[in-house]
C-alpha cells in the first residue's frame, strides 16, 4: 500500500497531540508525553490500516489493538471518541474521574474497544502475543480455500518500560518461536522513562535483541513527521508472514509542548501556558479546550466506515462459508458467541469409594482426557511441566509452526517452556480474542511468578483455567523452595479468582465443572502430587457448591473443616474420636470464594453454631478465621523429605489432629456459654 498524503494528516495529528493535552490536563493527572509523540504513528495506523466496525466492536475478525503502555490511555481513549466508537466528548473531560468511562488505564469490558486491561507495563505485550496466538489457531482450524474468514492482525504500541519488563522478553522469545506473522509491535523509541532519560538504566540493542528471538526488525528514524516510512513500515510488517514484527519508532515525547522530549512530560499535565502555546503551534485555538476541527473528525468516521464495509463483506462471506461447510460454521458460530457444546458435563468423570486412590494432578488429568473430546474450545499448555502437571491428552497435537515439524496452528497443546509470566499474560489474550478456553499449567508455588498476570485475569474477567499441581509439603523432598505455604491465601485474596484445592475425584471434577462454567472468573485448581481416596459422600453436585458437609453426626462436640489432601486426614481423625465416644463432623471447603455466594441458609448448616470448628490445611492458617474458631496448619516454611514424613513433622496426622480435637473441644466446654458459628458477623 503505497502512501498518499493527505491534507488532513496534519491537522488531524495534532487534533490527538492537543486532546492529549487537554484531557489530561483537565484530570490534573494523567501521561500526556507518550500520546503526543506517537499521534503520527497512530493517525496512520488507524486511518489506513485498521480494520473495525466502532458500531459493532465486537465484530470477530476485526484487527486488534493493545496499548502495552497502558499509561499512554488517554492516546486510546481519543482515537476510540474520534473513530465513533461509544465514548462521547463528555467522557474525555472526565477522565480519571470515578465511575468514568474513561478510567486511569484501560479496562476491558469498561470501555466499549478496549481489547484487553493494561497498565501494569508488559503486560498488554503478552495480551498481544496471546491475541496473535489465537488468530492462527482460529484460522489453521476454521479457515478453506476461498473462505480466508480469520485473517485479522494484532496492532501493539509498546515503549520502553514495556520492553524491560521480563514477562515481555518471555512472550516476545516464544513468539519468535511460533512464527506469528501477524504479530505487528510499534515500540515508542523515545528513550524516556520516570526516572528520565534511559541511559540510566536500558541501554541494550533492542534491535539485535529480538533479532535472536527470530523477529523482523524495521526502523522509522522519524517518528515525528515522516508518514510516508511510519505507512511503509506498517506495510513491511504486513507482508512478512513468518516472522513477528517490531518497528522500532524514533519519537519525541511531548512533541510540541515546551518540555518536549524530557521526562517532565512523561507523567505530569502540561501547565496551561505550555498548552496554550502548544495550540498556537498547529494553529488551533489557544484558548478553546477539547476542540477538534470538522475534518478531523470526517477523517476518522471514513475510516469507520470503511470498517463498517468490511465487516458486511465478512458477513456474506460467513453466510457463503454455512453453505459450503455447515459443520464447521456452526461450530465457528457457537464459540464466537461464547456457549460451550451442549452436554459436555456428561463427559466428567465419577468416583465411589471403591475406585482406587490417585493424585488429584492425576484425577485432573482423566478429566482432560474426558472432556476435550466435546470442547474444541479449550487451548491449553504448561511451562515446560507437561510430564508432572499431566496436562497433555493423549492423541492431541502441538500448537506450534507447520514449518518446525513438531505441530501445527490447528493444534490444541502449547508449549509455553518456563515462562509462567509471560504464559499467564498470553492466556489472558487467549480468552480476550473470544471462543477460547485457556488453561495453562505449573507448580503452585510458580503461579507466584505469574502473579501480575492473575490478577489481570481476575479484574478483566478472563476464564483462565491454572492447573497448578504440588501444592503442598506434600510434595515432599523438593522441600520448602517448592512448598508453597503462603500462595492459596495470595490467591484467595484475590477478587473475581475462584481458588479449589480438591480432596479427591468427584471435587476435582467440580472443580472443572464450575471453572467451566465461569466465563467471567478465572480459576486456580491447586492439586496434589501424593494419592488421595475417594470419599464417602463427595459428589460433584455437592461440591460444586464450594463447601459442603462430608461426614455428619448430630449432636457433634465439633466440626472440623478442611480442603484437598488434608480432609482425608480429618477423616481418620474424626474415625479415631469416634471411637472414644466424640462425634466430630467433617466439612470439605474445597473453594472459599465458591462457598461464600451460596445463601446464608446453607452456609449456617454447613458451617453451623453448637460446637467449636477447627480447620485443618498443610498450609499457612491466614484466612481460616473466617470459618473456624481454631486453627492448625505450617507455623513457617516446610521441610525436605518423603512426604509422610514431612506431615508427620508437622503434626499433620490423624492421631495428633484427634489429639489437637480434644484439647479445642476441653478448652470451649471449659469457656462455657454457646458457641456461635464464625460466619455470624455483625457486617
Amino acid at each position: 500500500m503505497s502512501f498518499t498524503p493527505e491534507s488532513t494528516d496534519n491537522t488531524s495529528i495534532a487534533t490527538i497531540r492537543t486532546l492529549a493535552a487537554d484531557v489530561v490536563g483537565k484530570a490534573n493527572s494523567g501521561h500526556p508525553g507518550a500520546p503526543m509523540g506517537m499521534a503520527p504513528v497512530s493517525h496512520v495506523l488507524f486511518t489506513r490500516f485498521f480494520n473495525a466496525n466502532p458500531k459493532n466492536s465486537k465484530w470477530f475478525n476485526r484487527d486488534r489493538f493493545v496499548l502495552s503502555n497502558g499509561h499512554a490511555c488517554a492516546l486510546q481513549y481519543i482515537l476510540l471518541h474520534l473513530l465513533g466508537y461509544k465514548l462521547s466528548m463528555d467522557d474525555l473531560k472526565a477522565f480519571r474521574q470515578l465511575d468514568s468511562l474513561t478510567p486511569g488505564h484501560p479496562e476491558a469490558h469498561h470501555t466499549d474497544g478496549i481489547e484487553v486491561t493494561t497498565g501494569p507495563l508488559g503486560q498488554g505485550f503478552a495480551n498481544g502475543v496471546g491475541l496473535a496466538m489465537a488468530q492462527a489457531h482460529y484460522g489453521a482450524v476454521y479457515n478453506r480455500p476461498g473462505f480466508d474468514l480469520i485473517n485479522n492482525y494484532t496492532y501493539v504500541f509498546t515503549g520502553d518500560g514495556c520492553l524491560m519488563e521480563g514477562v515481555a522478553s518471555e512472550a516476545a522469545s516464544l513468539a519468535g518461536h511460533l512464527q506469528l506473522g501477524n504479530l505487528i509491535v510499534i515500540y515508542d523509541d523515545n528513550h524516556i522513562s520516570i526516572d528520565g532519560d534511559t541511559a540510566v538504566a536500558f541501554t541494550e540493542n533492542v534491535e539485535q535483541r529480538f533479532l535472536s528471538y527470530g523477529w523482523q526488525v524495521l526502523h522509522v528514524n522519524d517518528g515525528d513527521h515522516d508518514l510516508a516510512a511510519i505507512n511503509g513500515a506498517i506495510v513491511a510488517a504486513r507482508a512478512e508472514k513468518t516472522k513477528p514484527t517490531i518497528v522500532c519508532l524514533k519519537t519525541t515525547i511531548g512533541y510540541g509542548s515546551k518540555q518536549q522530549g524530557t521526562h517532565g512530560v512523561h507523567g505530569a499535565p502540561l501547565k496551561a501556558d505550555d498548552i496554550q502555546s502548544l495550540k498556537s503551534k498547529f494553529g488551533f485555538p489557544p484558548d478553546q479546550k477539547f476542540y477538534v476541527p470538522k475534518e478531523t473528525y470526517d477523517t476518522y468516521r471514513a475510516a469507520a466506515l470503511r470498517g463498517a464495509k468490511l465487516e458486511s463483506q465478512w458477513n456474506s462471506l460467513l453466510a457463503e462459508y454455512a453453505k459450503a461447510y455447515p459443520k464447521e460454521h456452526a461450530e465457528l458460530t457457537r464459540r464466537i458467541s461464547g456457549r460451550l457444546p451442549e452436554g459436555w458435563e456428561q463427559k466428567l468423570p465419577v468416583y465411589t469409594p471403591a475406585d482406587p486412590a490417585q493424585a488429584s494432578r492425576k484425577l485432573s488429568e482423566l478429566v482432560l482426557t474426558a472432556i476435550t473430546p466435546a470442547l474444541p474450545d479449550l487451548l491449553g499448555g504448561s511451562a515446560d511441566l507437561t510430564g508432572s502437571n499431566l496436562t497433555k491428552v493423549k492423541g492431541t497435537v502441538d500448537f506450534q509452526p507447520p514449518s518446525t515439524g513438531l505441530g501445527n496452528y490447528a493444534g490444541t497443546y502449547v508449549r509455553y517452556g518456563v515462562r509462567e509470566h509471560a504464559m499467564g499474560a498470553i492466556a489472558n489474550g487467549l480468552h480476550a480474542y473470544g471462543g477460547i478456553v485457556p488453561f495453562v499449567a505449573t507448580f503452585l508455588n510458580f503461579v507466584s511468578y505469574a502473579a501480575g498476570a492473575v490478577r489481570l485475569s481476575a479484574l478483566s474477567k478472563h476464564q483462565v483455567i491454572w492447573v497448578a499441581t504440588h501444592d503442598s509439603i506434600g510434595l515432599g523432598e523438593d522441600g520448602p523452595t517448592h512448598q508453597p505455604i503462603e500462595t492459596a491465601i495470595h490467591l484467595r485474596a484475590i477478587p473475581n479468582l475462584d481458588f479449589w484445592r480438591p480432596a479427591d475425584g468427584n471435587e476435582t471434577s467440580a472443580a472443572y465443572f464450575v471453572a467451566l462454567k465461569s466465563t467471567q472468573t478465572p480459576s486456580v485448581l491447586s492439586l496434589s502430587r501424593q494419592n488421595l481416596p475417594n470419599l464417602e459422600g463427595s459428589t460433584i453436585e455437592r461440591a460444586a457448591r464450594g463447601g459442603y458437609v462430608l461426614y455428619e453426626v448430630a449432636n457433634e462436640d465439633m466440626t472440623i473443616v478442611s480442603s484437598g489432601s488434608e480432609v482425608p486426614i480429618a477423616l481418620e481423625a474424626a474415625s479415631l474420636l469416634k471411637k472414644e465416644g466424640v462425634n466430630v463432623r467433617l466439612v470439605s471447603l474445597p473453594c472459599w470464594s465458591v462457598f461464600d455466594k451460596q445463601d446464608e441458609q446453607y452456609r449456617l448448616s454447613v458451617l453451623r453454631s453448637g460446637a467449636p470448628i477447627l480447620s485443618l490445611e498443610a498450609l499457612t492458617t491466614t484466612g481460616w478465621q473466617k470459618y473456624s474458631h481454631e486453627q492448625y496448619g505450617l507455623p513457617a516454611w516446610g521441610a525436605s523429605g518423603p512426604y509422610l514424613k514431612v506431615y508427620e513433622k508437622f503434626g499433620i496426622t490423624g492421631p495428633n489432629i484427634a489429639a489437637v480435637s480434644k484439647k479445642v473441644i476441653a478448652f470451649y466446654k471449659q469457656k462455657g456459654g454457646q458457641v456461635v458459628s464464625p460466619l455470624v458477623k455483625a457486617l
